[in-house]
């Protein structure tokens, strides 16, 4: 068994999974648009070119998600949690992730980190950048 994240974005999924793909290195597998889906008659003309499913990679990891116009939330609850193998790595990737964003707490070392810090991107999802310690 797997678990992946699954985010919803309203109405820019498309953008936000191109800021990940430049700010971290993610790498697109998959996008599907409702215009492109059986449901397109049942979708309204504004839906049409929105992302129904996209899927992208950071490693290892799939990130999945899609547009949601009605039912969007402003993520909350939850961060995703983006782990390095360098500190300079770790401050590239939160340098990226927060520009538009709003960081609420600076990159630093930390007790259990060499590199930790925390941010809400320019899409509103919720980010937390981590370089562990050596065991």
């Amino acid at each position: 068994m797997k678990t992946n994240p699954y985010l919803n974005f309203k109405g820019n999924c498309e953008e936000a999974f191109n800021f990940y793909i430049d700010a971290i290195g993610a790498k697109l597998v998959a996008l599907s648009r409702f215009k492109d889906t059986p449901m397109a008659g049942q979708v309204p003309p504004e839906m049409q070119n929105m992302v129904i499913h996209a899927r992208i990679t950071v490693g290892d990891t799939v990130i999945m998600a899609s547009d949601t116009i009605d039912r969007y939330e402003t993520p909350k609850g939850f961060s995703m949690s983006l782990s390095t193998a360098t500190p300079e790595e770790a401050e590239r990737a939160f340098a990226n992730l927060s520009k538009g964003g709003e960081v609420n707490m600076p990159m630093s070392e930390t007790f259990f980190a060499q590199r930790f810090g925390g941010l809400r991107d320019k899409f509103g999802v919720p980010w937390m950048v981590i370089c562990e310690k050596p065991m």
